[in-house]
């Protein structure tokens, strides 16, 4: 084999590992659900959408931002949260956060690395515009 296609097939093999290890690194996705979206007569081209959020053990979100406000109600569990330019907060099952339209959402996981979290979060938004926007 040629020199070459063995330095080919090492980068190939430690690519190929890289990819797995960050894949195993990652943390898993949270689970989003709608229960609620809703045009708001009074206030033209607004509208709430309500959505339960759960994230698995170790979960997280990625960076984002929703161009809204955003209101949330921890149902269960512990999160931790952050903005950009403030510090992370810890809140347990009873607790609020909020996020404004201009907000950079940085942290947003599980507190726990052994149990489900779950929170509610009230939306308003511009009518049918995205409510979640990775950076």
């Amino acid at each position: 084999m040629s020199t070459f296609r063995k330095i080919s097939c090492a980068v190939a093999i430690a690519c190929g590992c890289a990819s797995a290890a960050m894949a195993h690194t990652a943390a898993p996705h949270p689970t989003v659900g709608t229960l609620m979206a809703k045009p708001l007569a009074d206030l033209p081209g607004k509208e709430v959408i309500v959505l339960t959020v759960e994230y698995p053990p170790g979960g997280a979100d990625p960076i984002h931002r929703h161009d809204a406000h955003a209101f949330v109600y921890v149902v269960e569990g512990s999160i931790v949260m952050g903005l950009k330019g403030g510090k992370e907060v810890t809140l347990k099952a009873g607790e609020t956060f909020y996020e404004g339209p201009l907000d950079i959402h940085t942290v947003g996981r599980n507190a726990s690395k052994t149990a489900p979290a779950k929170f509610v979060v009230m939306i308003l938004k511009d009518k049918g515009a995205e409510f979640f926007k990775p950076l």
